[in-house]
């Protein structure tokens, strides 16, 4: 066997190689990130068929995939009589080379970036368009920024895929030196022709280059990974010795001025219907200036109902006004896009942005054109708002979660929405800061201009918050007015029960503003009138009363079943008329603090336990 030199005398191949691998790397850059990026929304019932059509070339032998390019741009096929018709063809040519390359390479591309684009936070690219953004800004500076080191990673499996190429090449490009042929080429003919040290030269260059680019990329990846975990680190030994400011109520004044009073007047006015999995969503309300409370247990249809309202989702039916402007409307075909709706949105992990610092994220949403200095100016306002003066520079994961909280908030208002929407804003706060940052809320919504809708699961904090509350069960709403009407008298077993009410018997009229509670075995007096069909009878926790004798109406003797323990409050589980055979054997639940609690422990039994006919809650059907 005769050996070649060790180094060829024609390096062809390898400018070759480079230049096709460069070219159709370059396009599968472009083409592969505009298909994922398409396919990322695309539903249709082709999806599985164009799905396969896609990554084929990565299943299918390369030879048949050259054959098929064959078919197609040959003398005699679609593409190949097209360009004849300008004198031109690809077939045995570099652009042949390129076209192979490009194809066997594109699903690498498409399935990564694909992938990439799946892994961002949909709540990223919603809340972006609530702040007026395009698509094409939604795809330029949220999931281009997010999904680069996805795509990156893609586009240099595509450039070694591209790289390696041989069968489908060698079918519509041939193997012509100096014109088409490759590395992988100039090796399978080296061999051949038993030059192996030419061979092993072309082997290693290949390998090098493949490999090169690859440890680019993970170098890259990991000192990214590395700035962000230090840029951490140093902003939480920063936090630790920095020294908090108090909000003070004049900073707080007149902190945000997006709506004139005129208008306001109008408020929000939702009547929509949406056909959703289990349930369909069924609303009809009005709010005005001021912050409406939205309680309801998990999949009542609260957050679908936010999203309607911001454009996020899409009503089967009905009609959306906010002061005035129709943002959607089913008969006349109106639905104005998120980004136009002027309606800020919090959703419940905050959804900043992680690749932009803190200012970025505030000054995202800034109507465009204005100045750099116009700009700084707006964010350092809104950061003033929220007590996070000198946080411009850091990036959301080196803020605490209540940080977080208030940079949405400013992100929010600093759009200037003429409603805010707040999606559990709190469900991610430990105990203590979920108690400062509601009163932080408090003060932000009593000052806000436009309207406001909270949503949350929390009545307590719903009562606080809220002047008035909107209860929602499996879409449809149950009751709609001030909190105190609501608390006060629910009307139905199921409000009663969203309100916090633990304590129900079935009931039934006994005589004139008398009933018998059934599963509780006493005969109560009421002061509210009969409703007419009279189902539940109630009454809360906290309301229930320990009198020493038991002169008072409604008081019976009870003994204690067990008791539950938190810091400040103790709940009492009793039975009435006789002593409980075993811990689950009571009837009521009585919360009291601990002071009264100690009062009444060392007392014998039977205890006296009086229900006050004022607080009794009589209950009609759903």
């Amino acid at each position: 066997m005769n050996e070649s030199p060790v180094f060829p005398v024609d390096l062809s191949p390898l400018w070759i190689s480079l230049k096709v691998s460069l070219l159709a790397t370059g396009f599968t850059f472009f083409i592969g990130i505009a298909v994922a990026h398409w396919m990322l929304n695309y539903r249709g019932k082709a999806r599985s068929l164009l799905e396969g059509i896609f990554v084929s070339p990565l299943i299918l032998p390369p030879t048949v995939v050259g054959f098929l390019l064959l078919l197609l741009f040959g003398k005699n096929g679609p593409l190949g009589q097209l360009l004849m018709t300008v004198d031109f063809s690809v077939v045995f040519s570099w652009y042949a080379a390129v076209i192979t390359a490009t194809v066997v390479s594109f699903p690498l591309m498409y399935r990564t970036a694909l992938g990439a684009f799946e892994q961002i936070d949909p709540n990223l690219l919603a809340v972006a368009r609530t702040l007026g953004a395009s698509e094409w800004m939604v795809f330029r500076r949220i999931m281009l920024p997010l999904a680069l080191p996805g795509i990156l990673a893609g586009s240099t499996l595509a450039f070694a895929r591209a790289l390696g190429e041989f069968g489908a090449t060698l079918m519509l490009a041939g193997n012509i030196p100096g014109q088409t042929q490759t590395i992988p080429m100039a090796i399978y003919f080296a061999v051949e022709a038993g030059a192996m040290n030419e061979a092993w030269f072309w082997a290693i260059t290949i390998l090098l280059i493949s490999l090169s680019g690859i440890i680019a990329v993970n170098f890259w990846q990991e000192q990214r990974r590395n700035r962000s975990a230090w840029a951490t680190r140093t902003a939480a030994r920063a936090a630790g010795t920095a020294s908090k400011k108090q909000p003070r109520l004049d900073e707080l004044a007149g902190w945000n001025q997006p709506i004139t009073q005129t208008e306001a007047t109008s408020g929000l006015v939702v009547d929509i219907h949406k056909r959703l999995a289990s349930f369909d969503l069924d609303l009809a309300f009005q709010v005005r200036e001021t912050t409406l409370g939205i309680l309801g247990g998990s999949g009542a249809g609260k957050s679908q109902l936010l999203r309607c309202i911001a454009g996020m989702e899409t009503p089967t039916s009905g009609r959306i006004v906010l002061n005035g402007r129709v943002l959607f409307d089913a008969q006349t075909g109106i639905n104005v896009p998120s980004r136009d709706r002027r309606i800020g949105f919090l959703v419940q992990n905050y959804a900043l942005f992680p690749h932009m610092t803190v200012a970025q994220n505030i000054a995202f949403g800034l109507p465009p054109g204005l100045s750099k200095a116009e700009i700084r100016r707006r964010v350092e306002a809104q950061l003033a708002m929220v007590q996070l003066e000198g946080y411009g520079d850091r990036h959301p994961q080196q803020l605490s979660g209540g940080q977080q909280q208030r940079v949405a908030l400013a992100r929010a208002l600093a759009s200037q929405p003429e409603a805010l929407l707040l999606d559990e804003p709190f469900s991610a706060l430990d105990t203590y800061l979920r108690s400062q940052m509601e009163q932080e809320m408090r003060l932000h919504l009593a000052d806000y201009k436009g309207v406001s809708l909270l949503v949350t699961h929390n009545l307590e904090e719903a009562y606080r918050v809220c002047p008035n509350l909107l209860i929602l069960s499996t879409g449809q709403a149950i009751a709609h007015g001030p909190k105190q009407q609501i608390f006060e008298r629910p009307g139905s077993y199921t409000v009663a029960r969203l309100t916090g009410c633990k304590n129900f018997s079935t009931a039934v009229p006994t005589g004139a503003n008398r009933i018998t509670a059934i599963d509780w075995g006493v005969e109560l007096q009421v002061m509210e009138p009969l409703p007419d069909a009279l189902t539940y009878v109630g009454i809360r926790a906290h309301q229930i009363q320990f009198p020493k004798h038991g002169e008072l109406a409604n008081t019976f003797p009870c003994w204690l079943a067990q008791t539950s323990e938190t810091p400040h409050r103790m709940t009492l589980f009793l039975k009435f008329h006789s002593c409980p055979e075993d811990a689950q054997d009571y009837h009521l639940q009585a919360e009291v603090f601990k002071e009264k609690w100690f009062a009444i422990k060392e007392q014998p039994f039977p205890w006296q336990v009086h229900l006050d006919p004022v607080r009794l809650i009589l209950m009609q059907p759903e």
